[in-house]
């Protein structure tokens, strides 16, 4: 027997099944993460400290990895900027 999405209400001995979110919606990149902690002189750790994230979380966005929406938004509170702003790629330095 396979699994179908059949709504509760019509068969109630049918397995209600719940699509995944995609990661996407829960996890993003923050390209201008590292420039912004840079502006602010802060170091990694000092950042992890004032977000409440661990350092690990830093260094991963800082590395172009997707972090956790959550992350993003404590980031962004501990550095006083927007958490889309976070999100937008800087500019190239020269």
């Amino acid at each position: 027997m396979t699994d179908t999405l059949v709504p509760p209400e019509t068969d109630t001995n049918a397995p209600v099944l719940t699509p995944r979110r995609p990661v996407s919606m829960t996890a993003v990149l923050v390209p201008g993460l590292r420039a912004i902690r840079l502006e602010r002189a802060l170091t990694q750790e000092e950042l992890a400290t004032r977000a409440r994230v661990g350092r690990k979380t830093v260094m991963r966005a800082e590395a172009q990895q997707e972090i956790r929406i959550s992350s993003v938004r404590r980031l962004a509170a501990a550095l006083r900027v927007s958490p889309a702003r976070l999100q937008r790629v800087p500019p190239e330095s020269h």
